[in-house]
């Protein structure tokens, strides 16, 4: 399944301009006023990777296919969304969805372009967003604690267990802490598995949209001190306008561009982020049919990649024959990295490193 990023932030802060430039298309309506984006658009793009390329030019296969991120474009939040506001109950069910958020907050500068509080206040934009996120969640909170008293109080120890975490994360949603920053002892992990799942444990990516200025002039590290985001937490500059232009180019002329104002494509920044947010990395396969990329969670098995692909290589798993990206393209393919020993049999108990290139052998 696709990685599934929803794109967030109260309206007339680029979203739909973002998504656009994203997915290379126009689909989603862009305009200068609130709520253009109704219903959540849906593009899915290629995960750009040179790693891809590189092995599709030593096997030549008839396709190549890349890693697929999905981007969700919901539409504007404002504030009292937790409460229906603003067409609020159906963005919150959209972001439910996803398996994280890239909230956009806008700092450029714009008289022609409203902002739907009449001013630009990035840190107040991010809080206005994070607090109806985690008034959604209390009041998931709350409706499970209700539910879960009643058996708590006749002795249930595992109900027991669910209402003291459920009491925990009502005190530090309470505090505006976000569910995902709540530090939880080993034992309650396995706890928090049977609770409805919250908005605010999703990873957030802060895409703060800049004008073309601020891009070549801003330091990330301070723009993350003025709207208050700690030093972990992941944030990239974006110029959505710039994004969107940059679809008008040719692949040479993208990459000239993006040369002379010396920076990476928005989409390459976002998915670097989403990777590292939720510990993802990729495993190719490579034969004459095809060259792909797969995403997995990092410090996944064999088996569990062998699963990616088919329920049945994971269930019929035997082992997989394995080489590291860098030997594959060094000895210039199977054969040659094989005949160098640097093809490897590995079994149930292998952790697969990001670039290996396997094939799986399996019973059915």
């Amino acid at each position: 399944m696709a990685l599934r990023i929803g794109i967030v932030g109260l309206p007339n802060v680029g979203k739909s301009t973002l998504f656009n430039a994203l997915t290379g298309s126009r689909g989603a309506p862009s305009a200068n006023y609130p709520f253009c984006t109704i219903d959540p658009n849906v593009g899915i793009v290629a995960v750009p990777d040179e790693r891809l390329l590189a092995l599709a030019e030593l096997v030549h296969p008839a396709k190549v296919i890349p890693a697929a991120v999905e981007f969700v474009d919901i539409a504007g939040l404002v504030k009292g969304a937790s409460k229906g506001e603003g067409l609020g109950n159906q963005f919150l069910a959209a972001i439910r969805e996803v398996h994280a958020i890239c909230h956009v907050v806008r700092a450029f500068l714009d008289g022609n372009v409203v902002h739907v509080d009449g001013s630009i206040e990035p840190k107040r934009d991010r809080e206005t967003i994070e607090t109806e996120l985690i008034l959604a969640d209390m009041e998931t909170i709350l409706q499970r604690i209700e539910k879960t008293q009643g058996p708590a109080k006749t002795g249930n120890a595992e109900k027991q267990q669910e209402l003291t975490l459920l009491m925990k994360y009502k005190h530090h949603l309470e505090n505006a802490g976000l569910a995902a920053t709540l530090v939880l002892a080993k034992e309650e992990h396995a706890v928090y598995k049977r609770l409805p799942p919250l908005l605010t444990a999703k990873p957030i990516l802060y895409a703060i949209n800049v004008s073309e200025e601020q891009l070549a002039n801003s330091d990330p590290r301070e723009i993350k001190k003025e709207i208050g985001l700690t030093e972990n937490e992941q944030l990239v500059l974006i110029c959505a306008k710039i994004e969107e232009d940059l679809q008008d180019l040719t692949p040479d002329e993208r990459r000239e561009y993006l040369a002379d104002i010396q920076t990476d494509s928005g989409l390459s920044q976002l998915i670097r982020a989403a990777y590292d947010a939720l510990g993802y990395i990729t495993f190719f396969t490579a034969g004459p049919q095809e060259v792909r990329a797969w995403n997995i969670v990092r410090g996944s098995t064999a088996p569990e990649a062998a699963g990616v692909i088919h329920t049945d290589f994971q269930r019929g798993f035997i082992r997989a024959e394995t080489i590291a990206y860098a030997d594959y393209v060094r000895y210039g393919g199977e054969q040659k990295a094989k005949e160098a020993g640097k093809l490897r049999s590995e079994g149930k108990d292998y952790i697969v490193q990001d670039g290996d290139v396997m094939h799986f052998r399996f019973n059915t």
